[in-house]
C-alpha cells in the first residue's frame, strides 16, 4: 500500500507529539523525585499491566511472538528502552523545550537512515520539506528573535536527545517493515504489548545499570503518582497507539516532520504552566511547521 496522509492519519500523527510534549514536561518536573531509568521502568510496566487484558492475544502460543522475538525485542530496545530512558536521562540537564528541538532533527535523521539502512531514496521535496519545518522550530527556540541563537549552548542532555532520537528513527522504520505475527497486525493493543513486554525487560537491565552506578532513592507521593499513570497512559499507550498507525499509513519520513510540532506544544504547555500567553511567533512557527509537513507530504 502506498503511504498516503490523510486528515485522520494527520489528527494521528499530531495526537502523539501533543502527548509528548506533556511527557518532556512531566519528566523535568519528577527529575528529583526519582532517577531517569527507574521512572521509564516504573512507566512502561505500569502500562504493561494496562495492556495485559487488552492485548492478551500477543500471550498465545500459536501467535508465534516467541518465534519472532528478534523483531519484538528490537522493537522493545529501539522505542521503548532506548528512547525514553535517553529522553528522561535527558531531562536532567535540559528542559523540556530544549530537549523536544533536539528531537526535531526527526526528519533529518529518519531520511538518513531510511537511506543509509533500509534503501530509501530521499526526494528534494523531503529535503525541502525538512527545511521549512526546523526553521519553524528555530523561531520557537529564539523566540522570534534570531539573534538569540548566537546564544544558544548544549549540555549532556541535548546529546543524549540525539542519541534517542536515532533510535527513534530506526524503530520508526523497522514498524514499516511487513515482518509482524499475521496475528497481530490488526490488533494494536496486542502489538504494543509485544513491544512493552520486551521493553520492560531492557528497562529492568537499563534500571540495574542505574542503581548499580548512581543508587535508586525514589520520594513517593501522591503528584509522582498522578504523574506516573499520565506518562504510562498517555504519552505511552495512546501516543504509541497513534504514532504507529499513523507511521504504517504516512510511512516514517512524513511521520517525522509532525515529530517537528513537539516543541510547539511544549512551549505552549511551559507557558501555560508560567502563566504566559501564547506570543506571534508560536503563529509562525506553527505555519511554517505544518508547512514543512505539507510540502513533504506532496
Amino acid at each position: 500500500m502506498k503511504p498516503k496522509l490523510t486528515l485522520s492519519t494527520a489528527l494521528l500523527l499530531t495526537a502523539a507529539p501533543a502527548l509528548w510534549a506533556g511527557n518532556a514536561i512531566v519528566g523535568r518536573l519528577v527529575r528529583e523525585a526519582v532517577p531517569p531509568m527507574t521512572l521509564n521502568l516504573l512507566r512502561w510496566s505500569l502500562a504493561l499491566l494496562i495492556l495485559l487484558p487488552l492485548g492478551r492475544a500477543a500471550l498465545r502460543p500459536e501467535n508465534g511472538v516467541l518465534a519472532n522475538w528478534r523483531r519484538y525485542s528490537m522493537l522493545g530496545l529501539l522505542g521503548i528502552g532506548l528512547y525514553n530512558s535517553l529522553q528522561y536521562l535527558a531531562l536532567q540537564s535540559s528542559t523540556p523545550i530544549n530537549v523536544t528541538l533536539v528531537a526535531s532533527g526527526m526528519p533529518v535523521w529518519m531520511l538518513l537512515v531510511g537511506r543509509l539502512f533500509f534503501g530509501v531514496q530521499v526526494r528534494p521535496k523531503q529535503v525541502a520539506g525538512a527545511a521549512l519545518s526546523i526553521a519553524g522550530v528555530l523561531v520557537v527556540l529564539c523566540r522570534g528573535d534570531l539573534a538569540q541563537l548566537a546564544a544558544l549552548r548544549l549540555v549532556p542532555g541535548d546529546l543524549y536527545m540525539i542519541l534517542a532520537t536515532i533510535a527513534w528513527a530506526f524503530y520508526s522504520w523497522m514498524l514499516m517493515q511487513q515482518r509482524d505475527v499475521p496475528a497481530l497486525r490488526g490488533d494494536w493493543a496486542a502489538f504494543l504489548l509485544a513491544q512493552v513486554a520486551f521493553g520492560v525487560l531492557w528497562s529492568v537491565a537499563l534500571s540495574g545499570a542505574e542503581a548499580a552506578v548512581t543508587g535508586i532513592e525514589i520520594a513517593w507521593s501522591w503528584p509522582l503518582a498522578a504523574a506516573l499513570l499520565y506518562v504510562a497512559v498517555g504519552p505511552a499507550i495512546l501516543a504509541m497507539r497513534a504514532w504507529g498507525a499513523g507511521v504504517q499509513r504516512a510511512g516514517p519520513t512524513v511521520g517525522a516532520f509532525f515529530v517537528n510540532l513537539t516543541p510547539l506544544f511544549a512551549a505552549l504547555l511551559s507557558s501555560t504552566f508560567l502563566g504566559e500567553a501564547p506570543h506571534l511567533y508560536h503563529a509562525l512557527a506553527f505555519a511554517l511547521i505544518v508547512g514543512g509537513i505539507a510540502v513533504s507530504a506532496r
